[in-house]
């Protein structure tokens, strides 16, 4: 059963991005060597108010490429996928190549 989650308010959905452990050539890399919290974007909700009222808009999109912080964010598995659920204002940045 496909299952599609669809985040409330100003929530975004991210799927960890998982560094190699092994190159190539088939040399083990130390965990700490390549260790940056990032993810991308699965799904994002529609924004949320202020207090006048205003509606602000979510400032990633689904396909970006985010950096996350270290804690946080609560674990949703959906089928065999881990993903984490983040506010919009918890995330740290996007990356660029």
């Amino acid at each position: 059963m496909a299952k599609r989650l669809v985040p409330l308010l100003n929530r975004v959905l991210v799927e960890r991005i998982v560094p190699p452990s092994k190159t190539a050539t088939g040399i083990l890399l130390p965990e700490k060597s390549a260790k940056l919290n990032s993810g991308k974007v699965v799904a994002v909700g529609p924004g949320t108010r202020d207090k006048e009222g205003q509606f602000i808009p979510a400032t990633v999109k689904e396909g970006d490429t985010v950096l996350l912080p270290e804690y946080g964010g609560t674990e949703v598995k959906l089928g065999d996928k881990e993903y984490q659920l983040y506010r919009d204002e918890d995330i740290l940045g996007t990356l660029h190549d």
